[in-house]
């Protein structure tokens, strides 16, 4: 096993709760020479150790370097049995039609055709109820074959029905994967530019909308269906920032998981990035009086325990919670309380979960941070995590937000005065924004204005923080260029330069008059 599956391994044994510790224990000990195993001697201490070490591992197990390797695998492999015995198939509806899978084949294998075919009913009856089929599909051929092959109870009319539901199948689950596979590249778009930059991005991102996208009858679709249409739909409007068409097809996202409240159960990670795109959306609109509505809807559902809580939704309801607390503060223009409210308790949570974030969600996050230091006028803790993202490997995601991180860097690094290399990162972030393939007007605006700051008098630098104003307002609402304005309130700090006032004062100086009773 190489190190990288040997950190899966240890990953694996952190995320475990004490009562699955305690499972493991009682289901590997159930052979008594286990007790004394050199797996469970390796299980635990590597739950004793805080961070892989192969050294110290081999030091406190009686394991050779040779036996290593497949120790671990044997340990990995009978945590996760151990994990499945424990799981509650009550609540894990596919995990129950599995096993009643198994137990028909099973059955089938003995010549027990009959009772093979009582717990097939079963599983379809769950199936059916989940809307499961692509398992339903797979019961139906089992139970065709069963039918074909042997005298059974089937009347003359049965391999008929079974045939008919077999296409009717078929047809609802090639719907499926063809909004899922839009939806899903859509999602992969975003996540590797961000939103739409110039007019060939967006013709190429309408036209593969358009011919990639299926024709059916919206009254005829399942759950599932209508869940892969909403998501396609909201990411294609994300992506050309149409956001009042955005907040229209998150609204119908959230709307079809109240209308099937159990899909709350099944589907949690869909709803909860139902919830994220809809509060996004509205943060976007600035609406701020429904935004604060539905997050307030939001806390709630997730502390009455609406939504079912696992290690994929801690993880989600982490990141949500605080993006949108931390956007209730940006919009707000309560910078400073954000940063003595928010970010403590966002960092005991963020080390408790850091290694199962991946760097999407770190990136994000990291922005987020570093635009709140910001409006509170931290410009040391910005620079800090504008850092982290320019100094991440992962180049091929979200390669905007790496951009506009290098733009409030030299924006941050401006107002602290550290602009002894200011020629130097202004060339860097140049070089940078050519090679993304991400050099536009404003951008262009924003660079030219530092390479000139330098030839200027202090007594003229306010007359050209409102020459800047000027060029950079008129592209605020703009199909593409307002892109900008998406990741970074510039006008909100230069309008602090022109009026000697605070960026957070300014913009809550915005929200107050937008927000009068």
């Amino acid at each position: 096993m190489s190190n990288y599956k040997s950190e899966h391994l240890f990953l694996l044994i952190k995320t475990l709760s004490k009562s699955e510790k305690r499972n493991f224990r009682l289901y590997a000990n159930r052979i008594k020479k286990n007790k004394y195993a050199k797996f469970m001697k390796l299980f635990e201490i590597i739950n004793k150790i805080n961070y892989y070490n192969e050294q110290k591992i081999l030091k406190n197990v009686p394991i050779k370097k040779k036996q290593l390797s497949n120790i671990k695998a044997h340990l990995y492999k009978q945590i996760l049995i151990s994990l499945k015995q424990l799981q509650h198939t009550v609540e894990n509806h596919d995990i129950q039609i599995r096993e009643y899978l198994d137990f028909a084949k099973i059955l089938y294998n003995k010549g027990l055709y009959i009772q093979s075919l009582k717990l097939l009913g079963k599983a379809k009856i769950i199936a059916k109820y989940y809307e499961s089929n692509t398992i339903l599909l797979e019961l139906v051929e089992f139970e065709k074959m069963i039918e074909s092959q042997h005298i059974t109870r089937s009347i003359y009319s049965r391999s008929g029905e079974l045939s008919t539901e077999s296409k009717e199948l078929i047809e609802k689950i090639q719907c499926n994967n063809a909004l899922s596979s839009l939806s899903l590249e859509l999602y992969g778009l975003y996540l590797k530019v961000g939103y739409v930059r110039n007019k060939k991005d967006k013709i190429f991102i309408e036209t593969y909308f358009r011919t990639n996208f299926p024709k059916f009858d919206i009254n005829k679709l399942s759950f599932y269906e209508k869940l892969f249409l909403y998501q396609a739909q909201v990411w294609y409007h994300y992506i050309r920032q149409d956001f009042i068409m955005c907040y229209r097809s998150s609204y119908k996202w959230i709307e079809l998981f109240q209308n099937y409240t159990k899909s709350k159960k099944i589907a949690p990670v869909s709803y909860l990035k139902g919830y994220h795109y809809l509060l996004d959306t509205l943060f976007y609109l600035n609406h701020y009086s429904k935004f604060i509505h539905v997050f307030k809807k939001f806390e709630e559902e997730v502390k009455n325990g609406e939504i079912l809580i696992n290690g994929n939704t801690k993880i989600l309801i982490f990141m949500y919670t605080y993006t949108n607390r931390i956007n209730k503060h940006y919009m707000e223009g309560s910078f400073s309380e954000g940063v003595k409210k928010v970010i403590p308790s966002l960092f005991v949570k963020f080390n408790q979960i850091y290694n199962r974030l991946d760097s999407h969600y770190i990136m994000i996050l990291y922005y987020k941070i570093a635009c709140l230091y910001f409006g509170s006028g931290d410009n040391e803790n910005t620079i800090l995590y504008l850092s982290k993202i320019m100094e991440s490997k992962k180049k091929n995601i979200r390669q905007d937000l790496q951009c506009f991180a290098r733009l409030l860097y030299l924006i941050a690094c401006y107002e602290s005065g550290l602009d002894e290399n200011m020629d130097q990162k202004i060339k860097s972030t140049y070089k940078f924004f050519i090679q993304m393939d991400d050099w536009y007007i404003v951008q262009k605006k924003i660079i030219h204005f530092f390479q000139n700051l330098g030839n200027v008098y202090p007594h003229q630098i306010k007359n050209q923080f409102k020459k800047l104003k000027d060029k950079l307002i008129k592209y605020y609402n703009h199909p593409y260029e307002k892109r900008t304005f998406l990741y970074l309130d510039i006008i909100s700090w230069i309008d602090s330069k022109i009026e000697n006032k605070s960026v957070e004062l300014i913009i809550k100086e915005k929200f107050l008059k937008n927000n009068q009773k």
